[in-house]
């Protein structure tokens, strides 16, 4: 299928590169030159803008940081929007606001052009190896035109729903399952050091007894091992939270933790520590939160 990807930061860049590897056609797009000529180098195809990465594409998918990201290369002069032409599909693997979502199924419909919500789980190396879980939502004949592209990029998929909206939800109270799992897991090694127990040694027991999660394990050995680069930084999980906060609001629904979680955000990133690894920033926040260890105790 002929294909344009904008978006080739730490997340888009490999998951272009697994749809090269399928065998697509692929033009990209990326506001830094130098990740698209590594991509060109594969054999993909540059485009100068946005609008000309699409314009004879039969899909559109889209990998953008935030909404200001997407809306300046959806609806932006030489943007997406108007010059996909009708019946394309574009697909939305970002995690963007809920609010953002309705509009672009809004848009898409205007324009005659077929729309998926497909956020995805996991971080850059999962997208490397093909492994990301993805969460669609669409009209059924869309999900199925959708699905060869997104199945080279993930280890799973879950449609929920016909409206694209769903998927963005799921997603972002997703994020949030994550945040609270980090900053639980951080407090409990703060104990369990005070204790004089090693954390890596309470979290394979305690996984071990308890949860039997994988993903316990990853973040945990992320949070005590930091990386050299950051997978997702604390800007990003922060950005993550108030996007989930802004789409319960609007519901009427109000999250508890979810409001004490931005509080650890906001000191995070008021501490210097917003480019610092997620797992990791909150880890080193929870520290300095005025949770002693035992050897701050000593």
């Amino acid at each position: 299928m002929k294909i344009a990807f904008l978006g080739l930061g730490q997340m888009g860049a490999p998951m272009a590169l697994r749809l090269l590897a399928a065998g697509h056609d692929i033009t990209v797009w990326n506001r830094s030159r130098a990740r698209a000529d590594a991509l060109a180098a594969q054999g993909a195809t540059i485009a100068s803008s946005p609008a000309e990465a699409v314009r004879s594409a039969e899909a559109a998918l889209t990998m953008l940081f935030d909404d200001a990201a997407n809306e300046a290369v959806l609806f932006g002069p030489e943007g997406v929007l108007d010059a996909l032409r009708p019946d394309a599909l574009h697909i939305a693997l970002s995690t963007i606001s809920v609010a953002l979502c309705e509009r672009l199924t809004a848009e898409h419909t205007r324009h005659k052009q077929v729309f998926v919500a497909a956020p995805v789980f996991g971080r850059p190396n999962i997208a490397e190896e093909g492994r990301l879980w993805i969460v669609a939502a669409g009209a059924e004949a869309a999900i199925q035109k959708a699905r060869p592209l997104l199945t080279p990029l993930c280890r799973g998929l879950s449609v929920i729903g016909p409206e694209p909206r769903m998927a963005h939800a799921l997603k972002l109270g997703g994020n949030f399952l994550i945040s609270a799992m980090i900053h639980a897991l951080g407090e409990s090694f703060i104990y369990a050091e005070a204790q004089g127990i090693a954390p890596a040694d309470f979290l394979e027991t305690v996984n071990s007894a308890l949860f039997q999660s994988p993903f316990y394990a990853a973040y945990g050995n992320v949070m005590l091992n930091p990386p050299e680069h950051p997978g997702a930084t604390i800007e990003l999980g922060a950005k993550d939270l108030r996007l989930l906060r802004e789409a319960a609001a609007s519901r009427h629904t109000t999250l508890s933790l979810a409001d004490n979680l931005a509080e650890v955000f906001d000191q995070a990133r008021a501490s210097g520590l917003g480019g610092e690894d997620w797992a990791v920033g909150q880890y080193r926040m929870a520290q300095r939160r005025g949770v002693q260890s035992s050897a701050q105790v000593e």
